[in-house]
């Protein structure tokens, strides 16, 4: 049914193109089955991790659902939502990448400032404990992602409201590629990690001190300053991330 995917860059990107395309033009229709995640691994020739990612862009996007011991099927055509990655002019990972950090920095400081007057001893706890588990990823070799984007969703969760905390987890699916460009762009200095886990600190402590300018501050701060680091990046480092979702999906 599909060709084999290759190149350099984004093969989940170039997955979920596909498979979108596939959807949109009206060969796989409403209430049509997916091809298996070992048959599409088969098929275009990735890794089970790239086909989770576009499946998961896809799910996203409102375009399939899973259903229990079934698998993943067709939706009906639908207003389609918000695409961070997709809805972009941007044609290079370094604006991409930046753009998501301008859309999660309104996001995170208002979540921030909300959570700091809403958070109970057991939202802080649950976030302090988030940044614990960033610092083992990394003690570990990891990259951190997932728990980065854990300590956020607390945050967001803390707030109360259904919808900051749907908008949040969505976005955090949609950026989950700009928040990995980022953390590896901290991880090659000591100074910037250093920078980050104090910026996540600030954030935490203003939450838990009720102090809602302060954690609006912080969350803010720590996003400029995510920006700023990105914009230090030399031009080597943006051509290894243009790479960086094959790799780590090896």
């Amino acid at each position: 049914m599909f060709n084999k995917v290759d190149g350099p860059v984004r093969l989940a990107d170039r997955v979920a193109a596909m498979l979108t395309e596939e959807i949109e033009s009206g060969r796989l229709t409403a209430g049509d089955k997916l091809p298996t995640e070992v048959e599409l691994v088969k098929q275009l020739g990735v890794s089970r991790t790239v086909i989770r990612e576009a499946v998961s862009r896809l799910r996203n996007a409102g375009l399939v659902e899973a259903r229990q011991g079934r698998g993943v099927f067709v939706m009906p055509r639908r207003t389609r939502p918000l695409d961070l990655e997709a809805d972009t002019e941007a044609t290079d990972t370094k604006a991409k990448v930046l753009q998501i950090v301008e859309v999660r920095r309104a996001m995170e400081a208002e979540a921030a400032h909300l959570a700091a007057t809403r958070a109970t001893p057991a939202d802080v706890a649950r976030m302090r404990a988030a940044l614990t588990a960033i610092d083992k990823a990394v003690s570990a070799g990891g990259d951190g992602v997932e728990e980065d984007l854990a300590f956020h969703r607390s945050i967001a969760e803390s707030t109360g409201n259904p919808v900051l905390v749907s908008t949040a987890r969505y976005l955090g699916e949609v950026s989950r590629g700009g928040i990995r460009v980022t953390r590896a762009n901290e991880a090659r200095r000591g100074d910037f990690f250093e920078a980050v886990r104090k910026e996540h600190h600030a954030i935490l402590t203003a939450i838990e001190d009720g102090d809602p300018e302060a954690a609006r501050s912080a969350a803010h701060r720590h996003m400029e300053h995510a920006a700023a680091r990105l914009q230090k990046a030399d031009a080597e480092f943006w051509d290894e991330a243009e790479r960086l979702d094959v790799e780590l999906d090896a």
